[in-house]
């Protein structure tokens, strides 16, 4: 009997490379993800710059234009091309995707990029969980492809958060100011920009209800203090003794963390002599010409909860690019769980250090000179 199977075994090579092709597109948003994002943690965030906002702006002006298209091209009928093998065939397949890929690439770059400033504003569980589904959509846009051409809820919707999310950065910036009310304007002129642009748009396709429901789910989360107070970005965190203050650094001796707790910058355990003090250091970052009202808090545990057991108020002037550094300190601390926190004054948390108080000195071997300059 003949067989026209190859002797050499192509069909399953064949077989195995086209495998390998489909799970590597199934990949590809995901390593375009993870290039992006880790190029965007290096080169965004240490200093906020206007160009960063108006590159932003630009990608939020592209998204609008290419959702007025999709629009109007569903309004009219169109079709998309039939498939073909051909040069022809594939150039028309290519253009009629182009918008989608292009929406795509725009809100991608956008979430990526205030996701960064998001995440390096995020100083406890709850801006961390706000961050998290940042994070959670913006992997989500890298597979949405052709469905926000299809689906014109998620598009509208999607455009809102953009376009919140950089008004909150923008306005704050722009008046120099960090009042809680920027936050709320910033977050109804996001909404009410896209609410104008479905209007605007042919047929006015899907629905506004879930960008305005997720506008004020944005302002509770505010109010419940889940919302970084960005613009602001926390740059460096001490509590030790032996506090040195010069013009250009301050310094401490900080207790060496454990050799396996890598990710910490010092111990929990703080040891405190019986009369002596301890210094609490922070330095916040601000853009240029923005002005923050921050304090430092000190907070001890007690059978009913936290105690608050001094209060430091300052004015930060933002510019500096290793951030506006303050101090503070308490003295005879007893022992027990202690909270050094830094926040703004209207009660916005920017970061909680966490550490116990034991009574004693430290050993010499298990401390080191911490410095911020």
């Amino acid at each position: 009997m003949l067989s026209d199977r190859p002797a050499d075994g192509s069909l399953p090579a064949q077989a195995g490379a086209i495998r390998s092709t489909a799970i590597l597109r199934r990949l590809y948003p995901l390593l375009a993800f993870l290039g992006g994002f880790t190029w965007d943690a290096l080169t965004i965030g240490q200093r906020i710059r206007v160009v960063d906002f108006w590159r932003l702006g630009m990608f939020l002006v592209g998204a609008a234009l290419l959702a007025l298209w999709l629009a109007r091209r569903e309004a009219l009928g169109l079709a998309p091309p039939a498939p073909g093998a051909t040069l022809r065939g594939r150039l028309a397949s290519l253009a009629w995707q182009a918008p989608y890929l292009l929406l795509q690439f725009f809100f991608g770059g956008i979430f990526s990029a205030l996701f960064i400033l998001y995440f390096k504003s995020s100083g406890h569980l709850g801006t961390w969980l706000t961050a998290s589904v940042l994070a959670a959509l913006l992997v989500g846009n890298e597979f949405a492809g052709n469905r926000y051409g299809r689906r014109f809820t998620l598009t509208w919707t999607l455009f809102a958060l953009n376009a919140i999310l950089l008004c909150n950065f923008a306005l704050p910036h722009a008046l120099g100011s960090l009042h809680p009310l920027w936050f709320y304007a910033s977050t109804v002129a996001g909404v009410t920009l896209t609410h104008i642009l479905r209007w605007l748009a042919a047929g006015r396709p899907g629905r506004i209800g879930p960008a305005w429901a997720l506008a004020l789910v944005l302002m509770l989360a505010f109010r419940l203090d889940m919302i970084a107070p960005v613009p602001l970005v926390k740059r460096q965190m001490a509590v030790g003794q032996d506090f040195v203050q010069t013009p250009r650094r301050y310094s401490l001796q900080v207790e060496r963390a454990a050799w396996w707790q890598w990710w910490r910058d010092q111990a929990n355990v703080v040891h405190v002599p019986e009369g002596g003090r301890l210094y609490g250091l922070s330095a916040v970052f601000a853009p240029p010409g923005v002005t923050a009202d921050l304090e430092h808090r000190w907070e001890l545990r007690d059978p009913d909860g936290w105690r608050l057991v001094y209060r430091r108020p300052f004015t930060t002037t933002g510019g500096r690019d290793r951030g506006f550094r303050g101090y503070s300190w308490v003295l005879n601390p007893p022992p027990g769980d202690w909270r050094f926190i830094v926040a703004t004054q209207d009660g916005r948390t920017i970061d909680i250090l966490r550490l116990q108080v034991e009574r004693g000195t430290p050993a010499a071997s298990e401390v080191v000179v911490r410095e911020i300059d």
